[in-house]
């Protein structure tokens, strides 16, 4: 199949920005984890996406911000379970 130069360019947006894996991009966008890597490759070596280098730490501050993410909601739920146990002992 063949794809759009746009779609090429912001599934390797999505690793080299958003910190995805290429199996997640590949995942969610219905192509193979060898083009999204292909395409990464591709828009370094032409000076689209930023080298490596800088790319890593973006990549490695969202991560530590979607696990951040996931444990404050689950914090947060069990407090909303907490709330919802103390208020009916009050009863």
């Amino acid at each position: 199949m063949r794809y759009s130069k746009d779609f090429k360019l912001s599934a390797a947006k999505l690793v080299v920005e958003q910190g995805y894996s290429f199996s997640e991009v590949a995942q969610q966008l219905g192509c193979s984890g060898w083009s999204v890597r292909d395409w990464v490759r591709k828009y370094r070596a032409s000076g689209e996406l930023s080298p490596r280098e800088e790319s890593t730490s973006a990549a490695s501050d969202y991560a530590k911000l979607r696990d951040e993410n996931a444990r404050l909601r689950m914090e947060n739920e069990i407090l909303k379970k907490a709330a919802a146990y103390f208020a009916k002992k009050s009863l």
